[in-house]
């Protein structure tokens, strides 16, 4: 009896040694680690360009990706008034694995961001240094295109996300 439950656990454990653990979303960026400083040349007072972002792990039956970076500091760290919206994407692929110098892949839409513009807004805090945060979410559905700002966005994922992540940047003005 032990030399049959001893064969039987070795043959369960060789049996799952040869398969890959379930995937969990990751969002990743090569310009900064989470919780470190967002280099000058992605902010207002360099290039104010998209920063590079990755992910992987998105789970089965995922139809799309959004992602947001908002920064809840606004307008100053010591008294936070507002979330202020700096970037929304929405209908990235599912199978998609990230965005670099900002071109949006094929299906995928911007939406309207605390500037009332579409596009990416880079860091530029008015004092103080400032968290923000790049979510992502897997849905399970295409959005409707339409122009998404956060709260309509959010309404319109709600009950549709399978999995989300996020990545904290800071940043605080050089000058």
């Amino acid at each position: 009896m032990r030399r049959r439950l001893a064969a039987l656990l070795m043959f369960a454990a060789l049996a799952l040694c040869g398969q890959p653990a379930a995937a969990e979303l990751q969002l990743f960026s090569p310009a900064f680690a989470d919780g470190e400083m967002i280099p000058v040349s992605y902010t207002c007072e360099g290039a104010d360009q998209p920063l590079p972002l990755h992910w992987q792990g998105a789970p089965a039956g995922t139809r799309s990706l959004v992602l947001m970076m908002e920064d809840p500091d606004a307008p100053d760290p010591a008294a936070p008034r507002m979330i202020w919206v700096h970037w929304i994407v929405y209908n990235l692929p599912a199978d998609s694995a990230g965005m670099v110098d900002g071109r949006l892949p094929s299906g995928a839409a911007a939406g309207v961001n605390s500037w009332g513009e579409r596009g990416y807004g880079g860091p530029c805090p008015p004092i103080g240094e400032h968290r923000y945060f790049f979510r992502l979410y897997a849905l399970d559905r295409i959005l409707p295109q339409h122009t998404y700002a956060r709260q309509s966005l959010l309404a319109a994922m709600q009950g549709h996300i399978l999995a989300s992540t996020e990545l904290m940047g800071r940043y605080h003005k050089q000058h």
